[in-house]
């Protein structure tokens, strides 16, 4: 068995989330998925999370993320990037996790783009050097 690298399947997902494609989120979620927004509000169940995803998309039709850093520690998988709103919209400094089991996000979690959350979420060595201008 040729299990898939985690930083691979947090990236897949984000492609459907840019996609707005539900169909295939939901072949990527685990099937007790949680979402934690930026607030620490939490969804719980796939179903229930793919009904949030579906609102959102509804809201937001132009809502794209762009990862700049990408790191993982096994299954935890730390991604650093903006996320725009709205087309040409300013960029939303963030940060996201991925916990991924069985390969499937069991957990895709959002952060505030902070200098303390970047020091909490990402190793040394990978802060080690990085120009952060936002």
């Amino acid at each position: 068995m040729n299990p898939v690298d985690p930083k691979l399947i947090a990236l897949q997902f984000n492609t459907q989330i840019t996609a707005h494609n539900i169909d295939g989120l939901a072949a990527l979620m685990s099937t007790d998925h949680r979402f934690i927004d930026r607030d620490g509000q939490v969804t719980t169940g796939k179903e229930a999370v793919l009904d949030t995803w579906r609102r959102f998309f509804a809201l937001f039709p132009d809502y794209v993320n762009t990862f700049t850093r990408v790191e993982s520690r096994g299954n935890l998988v730390v991604l650093h990037g903006f996320a725009t709103w709205e087309a040409r919209g300013a960029p939303d400094h963030a940060i996201w996790t991925a916990r991924i089991a069985g390969g499937f996000v069991a957990e895709w979690r959002i952060f505030a783009g902070t200098q303390e959350n970047r020091r909490q979420l990402f190793t040394p060595s990978f802060l080690a050097g990085n120009d952060w201008n936002e």
